[in-house]
């Protein structure tokens, strides 16, 4: 065992445009969900105990209705489409839409810049060597009644077994098809590869040309990251004093 280390995503998707300070904004979210877990870590607390304090908190349903979301849920029906239902826009009309459309960059066939990255996950190995793992999402906007997922699907966009511990981040359907959370620890125990290598093979060899990304850690106290998008929300922690926040490549 290498001892305890930590990973923290804000979801995969940046719009390069992003302004400088939600940039910042984010990354002091990240150091403070870091250190939150590298509290815990310090303190003994298991693998799943560490996960579930740093992306759970529990909110009525009502705390989702807000003025801006409806008005989101509005626009996405009239042009008869989906979308993240998390956005940097605050009042779009559907020319501003019509305008975003053009950007050449696009995830799930959509702009770049309807997107900010709304999934969550954590990834944790603690003293003992145990792995566990967590996502969250809010899903996609007017999507299609009875749609799941990637992030309740254990083994597509989360999973953690006594090898490692996997969130994912992107395109839901791309990484169902490629079971991409568990596909790193097979690699891992069928091909020998390590941690970093296992996560490098998987977005390259396993998205079906799909967008996405994820974090992972090891049973040896190893972290690692890797997205094909144009950036990922990202923080990582090892016992060993390592600590990195970042957003591009």
């Amino acid at each position: 065992m290498g001892g305890w280390a930590i990973a923290v995503h804000g979801g995969a998707g940046v719009d390069p445009n992003l302004p400088q300070q939600r940039q910042e904004e984010a990354k002091q979210l990240l150091n403070r969900c870091l250190n939150l877990g590298i509290d815990a870590l310090r303190s003994n607390l298991s693998a799943v105990d560490v996960v579930e304090l740093v992306g759970v908190e529990v909110v009525d349903n009502e705390y989702f209705i807000t003025e801006e979301n409806v008005g989101m849920l509005k626009l996405a029906k009239e042009a008869n489409t989906i979308m993240f239902d998390y956005r940097v826009p605050e009042a779009v009309g559907l020319e501003t839409c019509s305008a975003v459309v053009e950007s050449p960059i696009l995830m799930n066939g959509l702009p770049i810049s309807v997107y900010a990255p709304e999934t969550v996950g954590c990834v944790v190995v603690d003293s003992q060597g145990r792995c566990a793992a967590a996502t969250s999402t809010g899903g996609l906007m007017n999507k299609m009644s009875g749609r799941i997922g990637d992030s309740p699907l254990i083994g597509a966009g989360t999973y953690a077994c006594n090898l490692c511990g996997v969130s994912c981040t992107g395109e839901g359907e791309a990484i169902i098809r490629g079971t991409l959370a568990r596909e790193v620890a097979a690699v891992m125990e069928y091909k020998g590869l390590g941690l970093q290598e296992a996560v490098d093979f998987v977005i390259k060899e396993r998205l079906d040309e799909g967008k996405a990304g994820l974090i992972a850690v090891s049973n040896k106290g190893e972290v690692a990251w890797g997205f094909n998008t144009t950036g990922m929300f990202r923080g990582c922690a090892t016992e060993d004093g390592f600590m990195e926040v970042g957003i591009w490549d």
